[in-house]
């Protein structure tokens, strides 16, 4: 009997950083003393809130947005985002000379819907809590003739964010756990591919906020589950329901999922600041979160992903001064 291929190799993740080479940053991995005693192991962050538009969505954005042909990209890209992914695709699509149509949520960080204006794309608002953006993306890409780049649930962007997890292991070699917040999935998802991939063994972590729990809630019932939007500061995070592709990914390959508060999560925003010297946005600090809150049973070398750090300044001391 045969079998389905997989939707995302790691074939396509090292295709992926190829095309990516030039591009994207290749960023830094942070080590802490202090951070280590205080967890009880060896951990290694991969700061990608040091990546173009400051975060690790540059990565899916462009290695999508770079396999359309020259007649779609004439035509245009459209997206749907609450930030980081909307300034990937309009910075992705004015590498590439296309046009971005990106739909975001009215209440969007400022400094997020200012980036992504900045980068030349039209925005288009609706209201998380009450509108489907995903029907409305969709929608909205069919009526204006643009090729739909979605955050999270598309193989060529999950590729894309695998490339940080493969960036990662090559600089540290092998780890026992690779820990990694978990939106709609795709960074965890193209993550554990790359961590499997090179070493069997290791753990695949995910990080949810407590009142977001959709994927870990998904994995233990066996089938996709919906919730109501979470009502979080990581608004990266804040999404109802896993991808489709996403989800049937990290079923296979996700070791455990573990949760944090949102008052966890600004302590690890202010230890990043204070003894990092790093900045990062609430859904970028949930991995450290959960070392630093003890929710995640460490073995000796861990990996982190600092998924981003797009927070205006009122919006950080508002936060890390409390």
């Amino acid at each position: 009997m045969m079998t389905a291929a997989p939707p995302v190799t790691f074939d396509d993740i090292r295709q992926a950083a190829a095309r990516l080479e030039g591009v994207t940053h290749r960023t830094p991995v942070l080590t802490s003393r202090t951070l280590n005693t205080r967890v009880g192991a060896e951990v290694f962050i991969k700061c990608e809130n040091l990546q173009r538009i400051g975060a690790f969505k540059m990565r899916g954005a462009y290695n999508a947005a770079a396999q359309l042909s020259p007649s779609q990209l004439a035509k245009g890209i459209a997206a749907y985002s609450s930030g980081n992914h909307a300034q990937a695709t309009a910075l992705a699509a004015r590498e590439l000379g296309a046009h971005a149509v990106i739909l975001m949520p009215e209440d969007a960080p400022r400094a997020k819907r200012e980036a992504t204006a900045g980068y030349g794309a039209e925005i288009v608002t609706y209201d998380r809590y009450t509108q489907d953006r995903t029907a409305l993306g969709e929608a909205l890409a069919e009526d204006r003739g643009l090729a739909l780049i979605p955050p999270y649930d598309h193989p060529h962007v999950i590729a894309g964010q695998g490339t940080a997890a493969l960036e990662l292991l090559e600089e540290t070699g092998p780890l026992d756990a690779l820990v990694v917040p978990v939106g709609g999935g795709g960074l965890i998802a193209g993550s554990a591919i790359t961590a499997k991939a090179l070493h069997p063994g290791i753990q695949v972590i995910g990080v949810e906020p407590e009142t977001g729990d959709d994927t870990k809630r998904s994995l233990e019932s066996g089938g996709r589950v919906t919730i109501p939007v979470p009502r979080t500061i990581a608004d990266g995070q804040a999404l109802p329901t896993p991808g489709d592709i996403t989800f049937a990914i990290n079923q296979r390959l996700v070791d455990a999922v573990t949760l944090v508060s949102d008052a966890e999560i600004i302590k690890a925003m202010r230890f990043a600041f204070e003894r990092l010297k790093t900045v990062l946005e609430p859904s970028g600090a949930s991995g450290l979160a959960a070392l630093l809150a003890g929710r995640v049973d460490l073995p000796p070398r861990v990996g982190v992903i600092a998924s981003g750090g797009n927070i205006d300044t009122q919006r950080f001391t508002e936060l890390v001064g409390r």
